[in-house]
């Protein structure tokens, strides 16, 4: 009893020192318990699908969890799946998990499918990338890029610590896959270790493959990529 007491510590010590609950679900309710068969539930409410998911993953990727049993609730009101509102979220999410994007300064509106884009980016490049990370989402018809290029100032990008945790990573990447409507169906397993991720499975074709390693590439916290993903 006293060792599953020590467990279910060292699980929820472990899941709110993440970089996942710290940044993303800071103003969030979670409460988290482990019980005697090292399954952990979450309860609680959080402020949309993205966090409910990403606390999930967050949770099943730390040493030691067999399964984790998600009763978080979501805040006010319900969106409906694949409507503007819920694509707008994604979109959202995912400018979140890109160290070399500004989600701070970028503006979504989303119409019919239609992603618009408003705001700063810092150089052409960072622009293009906006654009890239976000027209293969599940559900986005297309991308209007109207960000402007701040030419020679201080870049917009978000500042990050150096180490982010494994359990973080790996959820960041799972999210990122599932998203995307070219990986979400594909059968991959996400491992992380010391910020190398090991991307393994089954893909339809060479570009799916490609696409994976280049959707997980400048994830925050990803320090290199080994994708041994096999074509099915």
């Amino acid at each position: 009893m006293l060792l599953a007491t020590q467990t279910g510590d060292r699980i929820e010590s472990s899941a709110k020192k993440s970089y996942v609950y710290k940044t993303y679900l800071k103003d969030d309710d979670i409460t988290i318990k482990t019980t005697d068969k090292n399954v952990v539930i979450l309860t609680g409410s959080v402020a949309d699908w993205s966090h409910r998911s990403l606390a999930e993953q967050t949770v099943a990727g730390l040493p030691g969890v067999l399964r984790v049993d998600n009763k978080l609730e979501v805040k006010g009101d319900k969106i409906e799946e694949n409507s503007d509102a819920w694509l707008k979220m994604k979109v959202k999410t995912m400018l979140l998990f890109y160290s070399n994007v500004s989600s701070i300064n970028t503006e979504v509106e989303v119409k019919d499918g239609i992603v618009t884009l408003r705001g700063e980016a810092e150089s052409e490049a960072q622009k293009e990338l906006t654009t890239e990370y976000i027209k293969d989402l599940e559900g986005v018809q297309s991308v209007t890029n109207n960000l402007t290029v701040k030419n020679g100032k201080k870049s917009t990008a978000e500042k990050i610590s150096d180490k982010i945790d494994d359990a973080s990573i790996t959820a960041q990447v799972k999210i990122a896959l599932l998203f995307h409507r070219s990986t979400s169906a594909t059968a991959i397993t996400v491992v992380t270790k010391n910020g190398i991720v090991t991307v393994s499975g089954l893909a339809k074709n060479d570009a799916e493959k490609a696409l994976v390693g280049k959707l997980v590439h400048n994830i925050k916290g990803v320090k290199s990529l080994k994708n041994e993903i096999k074509i099915d």
